[in-house]
């Protein structure tokens, strides 16, 4: 097949088109910006479900709380009444022994649950100043979300941007340019990733490999329209004053 050289500097345009387009696409998928994004919502919800856990604790020590306060009232109700008939003179000796071993019985019950409750409603003060802790470290991770988003939604933006300007030069050149070589650049890139190259200095540009002098003389000899194609990679080669030959 042979080309205008000038339609051939076009393909090689073509071809550093879509190396910037699969360049957009790789960092598409491994944006810095959504990485980060991506870790403060991780932690966010480790956060999230700790300030959970915590407030679960405090509901379970507010029940114990009302379970202990409602036990010392009943204790104490219990004690009036028995210092109550005890106070009125009217009860048998015998009862009042019941009833002094009974209030004895009830004071050091109440002794208990009021250390028992103190205790609780101490560990239910801990729970609160867990509870306002893991609350500033979640509105603090959210705060870092949002700055996170913002750079990651511009990042985005910048990458909606670049892509549109290289798809839209993609569309010019590839309007200009023949069915039968186009189809012939895009099978080539659909196999390898790159269609065509640059021949800079012996070497394919896109394989990498240096050709050896055989070859090199070759394509020297060759009509400046015909078109190469690399015995590596079998991408179409396009010679420049930079090609070396």
């Amino acid at each position: 097949m042979n080309v205008d050289p000038k339609v051939q500097a076009s393909l090689l345009e073509l071809a550093g088109v879509d190396t910037e387009l699969s360049q957009i696409a790789h960092r598409r998928k491994s944006l810095p910006e959504q990485q980060e994004v991506d870790k403060l919502e991780t932690e966010r919800t480790t956060r999230k479900d700790a300030a959970v856990t915590v407030q679960i604790s405090m509901d379970d020590l507010d029940r114990d709380i009302r379970k202990l306060e409602g036990e010392v009232d009943a204790v104490r109700k219990r004690e009036a009444r028995d210092k109550k008939m005890l106070e009125s003179g009217t009860i048998a000796p015998k009862q009042m022994t019941e009833l002094q071993h009974e209030l004895g019985s009830l004071e050091r019950r109440q002794g208990l649950l009021e250390e028992e409750l103190l205790e609780v409603m101490e560990q239910r003060e801990a729970s609160e100043r867990d509870y306002e802790h893991a609350g500033a470290q979640l509105t603090q991770i959210e705060d870092e979300l949002v700055d996170a988003g913002r750079r990651r939604d511009d990042a985005v933006a910048d990458l909606d941007a670049a892509e549109n300007r290289s798809a839209e030069r993609r569309e010019s050149l590839v309007s200009g340019l023949p069915a039968d070589l186009l189809a012939l650049y895009e099978k080539q890139r659909a196999l390898t990733g790159r269609g065509a190259a640059l021949l800079q200095a012996r070497r394919c540009g896109a394989c990498r490999i240096e050709l050896d002098r055989n070859e090199i003389a070759s394509i020297a000899n060759q009509p400046a329209d015909a078109l190469i194609r690399c015995s590596e990679c079998n991408a179409i080669l396009v010679r420049t004053k930079e090609s070396g030959i």
